[in-house]
Order: C-alpha cells, then sequence, then structure tokens
C-alpha cells in the first residue's frame, strides 16, 4: 500500500516490521524508521526525509492529471508527512492573520466577530486570528483631499440674490486618530459621504449670501463658515472625520453670461478705485484746510491781543499824562510841546537859516543842499 512505497509496487503487502511510516530494515533494532529521518536498522533502507514525501507527492499528483494511479487508487495519497507539513503551514497561515504591523501615521481597529474591541497604535501587535477577530487599518495622519465642482452640475449654485453662480472648491480632511472605528463602522464608503455633505454645505451657505460676496470679497468667510458647519454635519453622523481647510478655487459667473460679470466686476473695481482717490485727495485737502484756519485764528487771536495791549498801554499813558497835567499844566503843556516836535522833526531833514544871513527863504534850499552835498 502507499503507506511504504520503497519498492516501487504499490500493490504488495507491508513487509515484517514495516508501519505506515515505513520499513525499519531487515537487520533493524525492530523499533522502525521515524517519519522524518532514515530507518533504524543496518538494512539496504527504504525510509524517506521530508524531501522524498513531498517529490513522490508531487509525482502521485502528476499521475493523476495524467488519467493514471501510482497505486491503482482514484486519488491522491499524501502521505503522513504531507498532510502534517500541509497543516504546520495552514496552521502558521492561520496564526499570521492575527498579526498587524501599524505603520508610523497609521492606525488600526480591531473586530471581533464585526464588534469593535480596541485601537492599535503604530507598532507590532497581535490578536486573535481570522475570523474570530480582524483589523481595519487607516491612515490617520495622512491629509486625504476631495474635490467639489469638477464634474458638470456640481459647481453651478443659487446664491441669495437669485443669481447662479460657478463654484470649484476643495475639502482638506483627516481620519480620527482617536476614534477610526467610527469611520469604518456608522457610515459605508465614507469618502464619497465627505463630498455629499460638503456639496450640500456649501450650497446651503451660499444660497444665504449674496453674488458679490461669493465673487468678490466674502469667499474667505463662506469657506470658513463652510468648514465649520460641514465638521458639526459630520460629527453628528459620527463619522470619524476632521476638517482642516476649505478651501475655495474659483467662483465665477455661469458661461454664458461670464463677459458681462466681468464687465459689471470691472465697473465696481473702477468705482472702488475712484472712490480710494477721492478719500486720498480728502485726507490731504481737509487736514491742510484745518491746518490754515487754525493759523487765521491764531494769527487773529496775536492781533487782538497786541492792539488791545497798545491800547491799554495808551490809555496808562494818557492816564498819567492827565494826572502831571493836572499838578503843573504850563510844564505838562512844554514838554509835550518839545516831545511832539522832536518826534515830527526827527524823521525830517532839517535847515537853519539865520534872519541876519540874508538868504530868501523862497528858494528850494533842500534840493540846493542835496546838490551842493554831492559836489
Amino acid at each position: 500500500m502507499p503507506w511504504n512505497d520503497n519498492s516501487g509496487n504499490g500493490d504488495e503487502p507491508p513487509k515484517a516490521n514495516g508501519g505506515p511510516w515505513g520499513s525499519g530494515g531487515s537487520g533493524g533494532n525492530g523499533d522502525g524508521g521515524s517519519p522524518w529521518g532514515r530507518p533504524g536498522g543496518g538494512g539496504q533502507g527504504g525510509g524517506s526525509d521530508i524531501e522524498d514525501q513531498m517529490r513522490k507527492m508531487q509525482e502521485r499528483f502528476s499521475r493523476r492529471g495524467r488519467g493514471g494511479g501510482g497505486g491503482g487508487r482514484g486519488g491522491p495519497n499524501l502521505g503522513p508527512g504531507g498532510f502534517l507539513v500541509l497543516g504546520v503551514v495552514a496552521a502558521i497561515a492561520w496564526l499570521a492573520t492575527g498579526v498587524v504591523i501599524v505603520d508610523e501615521g497609521e492606525r488600526a481597529a480591531v473586530f471581533r466577530f464585526g464588534e469593535y474591541q480596541k485601537n492599535f497604535a503604530p507598532g507590532l501587535h497581535v490578536h486573535l486570528p481570522a475570523p474570530i477577530e480582524t483589523h481595519e487599518v487607516l491612515p490617520s495622519e495622512r491629509q486625504q483631499e476631495t474635490q467639489i465642482g469638477i464634474n458638470q452640475g456640481e459647481s453651478l449654485m443659487l446664491t441669495g440674490d437669485e443669481n447662479i453662480v460657478d463654484v470649484q472648491f476643495r475639502v482638506f480632511w483627516y481620519y480620527d486618530g482617536e476614534n477610526p472605528q467610527d469611520f469604518i463602522l456608522n457610515i459605508d464608503n465614507g469618502t464619497p459621504l465627505v463630498k455629499a455633505a460638503a456639496e450640500s454645505v456649501m450650497r446651503e451657505v451660499v444660497g444665504k449670501s449674496t453674488l458679490d460676496a461669493v465673487l468678490t470679497t466674502g469667499r474667505g468667510e463662506i469657506a470658513t463658515i463652510v468648514r465649520d458647519q460641514l465638521q458639526e454635519l459630520l460629527a453628528d453622523y459620527g463619522a470619524g472625520v476632521q476638517i482642516e481647510n476649505v478651501e475655495i478655487q474659483e467662483a465665477l459667473a455661469p458661461a454664458p453670461v461670464r463677459a458681462d460679470f466681468i464687465d459689471v466686476i470691472n465697473a465696481g473695481q473702477d468705482a472702488e478705485r475712484l472712490v480710494q482717490e477721492a478719500n486720498r485727495y480728502a485726507n490731504d485737502i481737509v487736514p491742510r484746510a484745518r491746518g490754515e484756519a487754525q493759523q487765521i485764528l491764531q494769527d487773529a487771536q496775536a492781533y487782538r491781543d497786541r492792539v488791545i495791549a497798545d491800547a491799554t498801554g495808551e490809555a496808562d499813558r494818557f492816564i498819567q499824562i492827565l494826572l502831571e497835567y493836572r499838578k503843573a499844566p504850563q510844564v505838562t503843556r512844554e514838554r509835550m510841546y518839545l516831545e511832539t516836535m522832536e518826534r515830527v522833526l526827527n524823521r525830517t531833514d532839517k535847515l537853519i537859516l539865520d534872519s541876519n544871513s540874508g538868504a530868501v527863504p523862497y528858494l528850494p534850499l533842500d534840493r540846493v543842499n542835496r546838490s551842493g552835498g554831492g559836489n
């Protein structure tokens, strides 16, 4: 039989002292040969090692494939050694399903018959082999990107002032490293859910905004609102997703009216430019006019103070003269006369004539004096 196929004839009965692992030889010690080694006796042998067993197994499979049978039986016979090898390999393969290597930046969720058990941090871990326990690894620290608006129909949205706008944006997000099981268990195929939720939230926010805000100044604020509301929505779903940022790439008018919208935007920009120029002119001329007005006020104040001071001084001087005049009227009159003549004559050219000189007083003596002085 195939247990003792040492002679090459599978129909011969087993020899004496031979077991299912092979013959012990004619002159052995009576305990037979080991299933892996060679016979213990010193006869002609007949035992085989593992390589022989595997070779024989392959030959039997080959004969069966050609329609023949090595021992007249209908199927292959691996032998105890072959079955043992296959069993060991199968056991190792089964146990290997319970070994998981989690790379840096990843998390693994372990499930027992589909029920969540625990998470694995980066490193080498072991759990019960499949199908008792299974695991799924998620890249928790790798940034994911979802693009919305590149397909036809996704980007057209209605604004609050009933205008159509073409919006393309991106969502950057991460798997929740603390609870990766949420992404696996709570939602089905989570990446499309992120896209659908982001598109829904963007349509809602754009529907509450004006066209000018979407196209020009309000894009940053809209992106921030969408990010916050999208995070709240996914948290309600228990999606296990962390939204990092929402970036609006393009916000344009629909193609058929885009040229007209560009003209409107350019006109608005021109108006804004003119307003800024007017503000610059006002900021230049108003402070200057205020400075000049302040200077005029200060000059008027100084003139008023000077006139008041002069008038006060003249009044004080007149009072003093009046007091002196009351004390000595004649002396005061002569003094006032002399002081007045001194002031008058001090500013004019003077020519003194003796009454006995014989000069004619009608001659232009001042011109004669200047001419004589020039010679």
